[in-house]
């Protein structure tokens, strides 16, 4: 005969399986039906084991290059810099008033000249400041921050890697798909967060504005034993009022990095006629 604390246990394991399920069915369900898969695509991935996911918001329609690799989880790496710009305004770490905020640089020479001076929110996310970012997580605490990562959904929700470190190769992973999914929804303005907070974000990722045309997005590198092994880019595009969003990684032993997936990325933006 089972005792309580054995049925009440066999209950909380038969839920978290069912909330597990779930959420993997409401991701497989949101790339259900209209997608294409452009595997003619790898000509722009010589050399590097990547993927690409495209959503086109008008005609709810998803392009997608090696969906298996799609579907992995990998460090977000500093993608991630867009939704700790969001936590720490949501949390109150960035004043509202003023997105501005200066942090103090404490002297620390790092070997990107941009970081060696005090930060703002903006000139933190153009120069991809990690040091600006690593503070502003410290601020927002591991409870906090735990909360938000929750509430996002955002990958495997792990952050157990160090408050100051989970993003950067450590705990935290994200799918690409997932990422285009999180973008989908900070645009659309449906993630748990402030309209004016999103907004804010929306305008600092920014990268050009032009011909009916805006250009968004973040890179992301991940460094290992003295090279780049992991890139990122994340981002979105505006043409004429038509809305897409784009994901793509790629992984090698050396010379993978975010530059390197930004470059693939608009070479197949421009491939598709979208630049």
């Amino acid at each position: 005969m089972l005792r309580g604390d054995d049925i009440y246990m066999k209950r909380l394991l038969l839920t978290g399986v069912l909330a597990l399920l779930l959420s993997l069915n409401c991701l497989t369900n949101a790339f259900a039906g209209n997608t294409i898969i452009r595997e003619d695509l790898g000509k722009f991935f010589t050399g590097y084991e990547g993927t690409f996911v495209l959503y086109d918001e008008i005609n709810d329609q998803y392009t997608i290059y090696n969906e298996q690799q799609s579907n992995a989880r990998l460090s977000p790496c500093s993608t991630f810099k867009i939704y700790n710009s969001l936590i720490a305004l949501e949390s109150g770490v960035v004043d509202k008033e003023d997105v501005f905020t200066l942090i103090k640089w404490d002297g620390t020479q790092y070997p990107f000249p941009a970081w060696n001076r005090d930060q703002t929110l903006s000139s933190a996310m153009s120069n991809s400041v990690v040091w600006y970012y690593q503070e502003l997580a410290r601020r927002v605490g591991v409870e906090k921050m735990q909360y938000f990562i929750d509430q996002l959904h955002y990958g495997n929700q792990d952050i157990s890697g160090g408050i100051d470190h989970f993003w950067l190769r450590s705990s935290l992973t994200i799918s690409a798909k997932e990422q285009v999914e999180l973008l989908k929804q900070l645009y659309n303005g449906t993630l748990p967060f402030t309209a004016e907070n999103m907004a804010i974000v929306r305008k600092i990722i920014v990268l050009s504005a032009d011909n009916n045309l805006t250009f968004s997005g973040k890179t992301g590198s991940g460094y290992q034993d003295g090279q780049y092994i992991l890139g990122w880019f994340v981002g979105s595009l505006e043409k004429d009022g038509h809305k897409y969003y784009f994901a793509t990684n790629i992984v090698n032993n050396q010379a993978a990095d975010g530059g390197k997936a930004r470059e693939i990325t608009k070479l197949i933006l421009k491939d598709l006629g979208l630049l």
